[in-house]
């Protein structure tokens, strides 16, 4: 049986890891805050004590983490993945972050003997609970091959989109436009109710037309409320709507609309919602 590793238990990444655990894998976790593993070691997950140490001992590791410093911090240094990546072994990074960092730590895994296959996933904590994510792979087919099976336990869609940078680009997209449609979502909601229109109204006839998504119906009710439980850090909203921004200064592309949002994530961010859920935008609206 394959064995699997784990880095990176935050919000995101407890829940995939927990899924893998309970669908009878062989699966050894770490990070940074080493309190977060108990509850998967209970469940009977491993703990390795250094990236290095769970690249050392498992066919493949998985690592989700907040930007792209983070990613490459865990891959660097004498306990890092790639300093324990080792000949046949393999390497998947599922966290949001842009085309260049994919590119420097795919070189680094493979100068190092190791396979690597860019992951990010779209979804929040709910889908990464139920196991419904959407698994943007990138990069080695023979690894993504291999996780396949694993792929399948985290996810409900895990297309291969061909070479390392592809699936980093498609996650910008994909977050670009979510982030924009939640921030006229908020400015939307915040001018029905300032115009003294009924929220629950407003929220019925959005649902019942061309608008009607998901994101909007969970979304929705947490802005009428103002109650925000974090599954989506706006920190990393607006992380991703910059690296979005600079993909298009890469490309000669003007986007001034995600530009917009950016800024409007970034003042959320400025008044202390960074750790909030990204709904929390409506605060610096309503």
């Amino acid at each position: 049986m394959k064995k699997f590793g784990f880095i990176g238990l935050g919000i995101m990444g407890n829940a995939m890891a927990l899924n893998l655990v309970k669908a009878g894998l062989d699966v050894t976790v770490w990070n940074r805050n080493s309190e977060k593993c108990s509850a998967l070691v209970a469940q009977g997950a491993k703990q390795g004590n250094t990236p290095r140490e769970v690249a050392e001992a498992c066919d493949i590791t998985f690592t989700i983490v907040s930007d792209p410093t983070a990613a490459l911090a865990i891959c660097e240094g004498p306990d890092g993945v790639v300093a324990g990546i080792g000949e046949g072994r393999s390497y998947i990074d599922m966290s949001t972050v842009d085309d260049a960092t994919s590119q420097k730590i795919s070189a680094a895994i493979t100068e190092a003997g190791g396979r690597f296959l860019e992951a990010p996933v779209s979804g929040t904590k709910k889908p990464a609970e139920d196991g419904t994510l959407i698994i943007l792979a990138a990069g080695d087919k023979s690894v993504y091959d291999d996780a396949l099976p694993a792929f399948e336990i985290m996810g409900k869609m895990s297309p291969y989109l061909g070479e390392i940078g592809q699936g980093a680009k498609m996650k910008l997209v994909v977050n670009m436009i979510m982030g924009g449609m939640l921030s006229i979502f908020s400015e939307g909601v915040s001018l029905g109710l300032k115009a003294d229109l009924d929220g629950e109204q407003l929220l019925e006839i959005i649902a019942a037309g061309a608008m009607a998504n998901p994101m909007f119906a969970v979304k929705g009710p947490m802005l009428l409320a103002e109650q925000y439980d974090t599954s989506f850090p706006l920190k990393h909203m607006q992380k991703d709507m910059r690296l979005a921004v600079d993909l298009g200064d890469q490309l000669d592309l003007s986007l001034p609309t995600a530009a917009t949002s950016n800024e409007s994530f970034k003042q959320a961010r400025k008044a202390g919602y960074a750790d909030e859920d990204i709904a929390a935008i409506y605060k610096t609206v309503k």
